[in-house]
Parts: structure tokens; sequence; C-alpha cells
């Protein structure tokens, strides 16, 4: 089982704005990040490791993600909400996240000014590090090698971070995306490094599961979020600082609810308190079942027998 990181670092997050005043040195990486992977991770210990030289981990990225505001469509699931990335970012000990803002004017900057005026001006960057696919300013124009014939004249060191292999494979969202769209959560995980992530607050639900012995929490995903099949998957739960074993339910619950609402309910081995409000991350390992129909709650409750048994083997 994939070791889960445990949050110990506050984040300074700047977003929504363009006026950006760092007085801190930063070691700066630049991208989408869109599910952390494992390529994502070696560029950030890039940044993290010049910690030790006195700068401040600093993350560079676009709100909205580019890949949503060029392509003009929310139907393109993310496999890291921003909230997520904010989790992660803080889990890997990011000092500072910049999320900033996408849209007509700041896409159509000149990227030797975005280099100049923005990375060494505001953000103070004494070390970069970027992917061989880095694009950034007007009509992506600007790319790694950009970065690195400016670096000497704006006072940076720059390194480009090639991308990382796995059996023979690019490491990519793209592919990480493939492995979730089919389900395949330990490909996905060794993809990331970690096991893929739903994070939510907790909200009331039907309290069927309670009513029948097998009390759940329920958090609704964000809408923009990349979710598996539906299905059972054997998962791990963190909240309130403290991980749980548990399974989880993503999917509609034909049998108790309106199959209207796409929900991910998860039920936690050794643990039954009341934390609606309070905020869960669900870490999936590894898929069980297909979500199904059962003819009544009581051939509910007998697979969910079944189910936690399994799963207590795992």
């Amino acid at each position: 089982m994939a070791v889960i990181l445990e949050r110990e670092y506050r984040l300074e997050i700047i977003a929504n704005t363009t006026d950006i005043c760092l007085k801190a040195e930063t070691a700066a990486a630049i991208g989408k990040f869109d599910g952390i992977h494992i390529g994502h991770r070696r560029l950030l210990e890039e940044i993290l490791s010049r910690k030790r030289d006195g700068l401040a981990a600093c993350v560079f990225t676009f709100d909205p993600p580019p890949t949503r505001f060029f392509g003009g469509s929310d139907d393109i699931g993310e496999l890291t909400t921003r909230e997520e990335k904010r989790l992660l970012f803080e889990m890997m000990g990011v000092d500072i996240l910049i999320e900033f803002p996408l849209n007509e004017e700041t896409a159509a900057t000149p990227p030797e000014s975005f280099a100049r005026d923005i990375l060494a001006g505001q953000m103070n960057a004494r070390f970069v590090a970027a992917g061989t696919d880095l694009s950034f300013g007007a009509k992506g124009a600007g790319n790694a090698e950009l970065l690195r014939k400016m670096s000497p004249e704006l006072g940076f060191g720059f390194k480009t971070i090639e991308k990382v292999c796995l059996n023979g494979e690019e490491v990519s969202s793209t592919l990480v995306r493939e492995k979730v769209e089919k389900g395949e959560m330990e490909e996905a995980c060794r993809l990331l490094g970690m096991p893929y992530l739903i994070a939510g607050e907790v909200v009331s639900g039907n309290h069927i599961g309670r009513k029948i012995g097998f009390p759940t929490i329920n958090i609704l995903p964000e809408k923009n979020k990349l979710l598996p099949p539906n299905g059972v998957y054997f998962s791990t739960v963190s909240t309130g600082g403290k991980n749980y074993r548990a399974i989880t339910n993503v999917g509609y619950k034909p049998t108790v609810a309106d199959g209207k609402v796409m929900g991910v309910e998860s039920y936690l081995y050794d643990f039954d308190g009341d934390i609606y409000g309070q905020q869960a991350e669900v870490y999936l390992h590894s898929f069980h079942r297909p979500e199904r129909k059962f003819e009544s709650v009581e051939a509910l409750r007998r697979q969910l027998e079944v189910d936690i048994t399994v799963g207590a083997g795992v």
C-alpha cells in the first residue's frame, strides 16, 4: 500500500491577482501540474532541494488551467482540482503557490516580459525548474530554451527536467487520465506516486448505512473532478489528522438513492464519529466491483458484509 503524505507545512497562496511582490528569494517551478504525477514530483524535488540554500520553494501555475481556458470546455475532468493541488503542494513542503489568473490579457503577455517582469521581478526567482514541454506567454511561444538563454541576464539558475519513463512509457497527465478512466487504480498509483485522491467536505447522506450497521461518510466531488468508473474501491480516508482503511463507493447509490447525484461514499474501518462539515481525503487503491442496484436494502447489507470482509484482508 502506498504511503500517504502527512500535512506538515503551511502554504502561502497568492490567487486572483497579477500583482505579485515576493520579498523572499525563490526557487520556482512552472507548470500545469494536472495530476501531480512522478514527473511533476521530480520537478518539484528540484525546487524543494533549494530550500537548503535559503530559497523559498514556489510553484507557479495558472487558474483556470490552460486546457480549460483555451479549450473552452468545462467538460474536461481534472485529475487534480484547485483545492487538491493546494493540499498536495502543502503536503510536499512547497512554501508559496501562485495561481496566476489566465485571461485574454495575461495570455497575451510576451514570453520575454513574463520571464523578466514576473519570474525574475515579481517572483524574485533565483532558481527556476521546468519540464521540456513548458509553454508560456503569447501564442505559447515561451519555452524552456528561452528561459535557459535569458537566465544569466535575469540572475537565476535554470534546469530543464527531462520526462520520466515507467515501464517503457512516458509518464504524463494524459496517461494518468487513461488509467483512471479505465479504473486501473494500481497503475494510476504508480504513475502518481500515491493513490488517486478525491477530496471534499463531508456532507450529510441518507443515513441508510448507519441504519443497516455500516455507517459511512459522504463527500460530493467538484463537478470538474475526473472520477473513475462507478464502483466499489478499496481505499484510505484521511480526516482529522488520521488515516483510516476504508471501502469507497463512487457513483449514484442506485439501491438507496434517486440515482441523480454523483457521490463518493466511504465505510471507514474502526471509526464511528460525526465529522459533518470537515474535510476528508479519499485515496483509491484498487477497484473491487462495479456499482449495481440490489433488489433490496437487505441484499445490499449482505453484499457490504462481503465487501468489508474482503477489504479487511487487502
